[in-house]
């Protein structure tokens, strides 16, 4: 690994821990983006999975006594559905144009909370919705590494208290990640080089986590909730410019 390269991947290690583990993503999204800046997406996401996998596991022991099951449970069939539906159209599906859609969505979740949401209005996810979400999710996240915005919106109109959103959004992509480093595995894509390049991230894993948990015991409620939909924001933009970028580029 060059050290530009190292750079490059040691800021959005950073960034990724700030996010996944206090405010449960928005900007984890633009680490597969920033390392493919320095390497191939491909070798980027390979290279990212196992600090992905080390900060949920981190987050998951966390929040432990946070976690919703019963969200969990109600997750789980569609992801399965979803990454079942990833790995028969992984060759077929454009990534890009699932980014523009996922970006779109994301958009939506946030434009509702903004547009829609009142002291009186209470939020709630419906089943239906719940297994949309999660069916997108999983097919989005085996094919585009983009499965984090219909779980963070879903989770957000569930109304949950920001712990319970990060601990249940950690344990929830715990397992997602398990499942795609399975298929990685499967298609002899680890290698000794990106496993020795994971490893050397273990530093700046452990900060970006360490500041994440730090913001998240200082920050209110109601500001978590405007920031964790304006990260939201921010990953449904990012989205919609690599997307459109690489789309219309094509």
């Amino acid at each position: 690994m060059t050290l530009e390269a190292y750079l490059v991947t040691a800021l959005a290690v950073v960034l990724t821990g700030i996010s996944k583990s206090g405010f449960a993503g928005g900007l984890g999204i633009l680490g597969v983006p920033l390392v493919a800046l320095t390497m191939s997406p491909q070798a980027a996401a390979v290279l990212l999975l196992p600090i992905l996998i080390g900060i949920d596991v981190l987050s998951v022991w966390r929040y432990r006594r946070a976690w919703q099951v019963r969200m969990i449970v109600a997750l789980l069939p569609g992801a399965a559905l979803g990454i079942g539906l990833g790995m028969m159209g992984f060759s077929r599906i454009d990534p890009d144009v699932l980014r523009i859609a996922i970006g779109t969505m994301a958009l939506g979740f946030v434009l509702r909370f903004a547009l829609a949401r009142s002291p009186n209005t209470k939020p709630r996810a419906s089943w239906p919705a719940i297994l949309v979400a999660s069916a997108v999710s999983g097919f989005a996240g085996f094919v585009a590494h983009a499965g984090g915005p219909p779980i963070k919106g879903t989770l957000l109109r569930a109304g949950l208290d920001k712990s319970a959103f990060v601990g249940t959004n950690a344990f929830f992509f715990f397992l997602l990640n398990l499942a795609k480093a399975a298929g990685y595995s499967a298609l002899g894509l680890f290698t000794v080089e990106s496993v020795v390049a994971s490893a050397l991230m273990l530093p700046c894993l452990f900060a970006g986590v360490g500041l994440g948990f730090a913001l998240h015991r200082r920050v209110p409620q109601a500001t978590f909730t405007a920031l964790a939909h304006g990260l939201l924001a921010v990953a449904g933009i990012n989205l919609l410019l690599i997307g459109g970028a690489s789309f219309w580029s094509a």
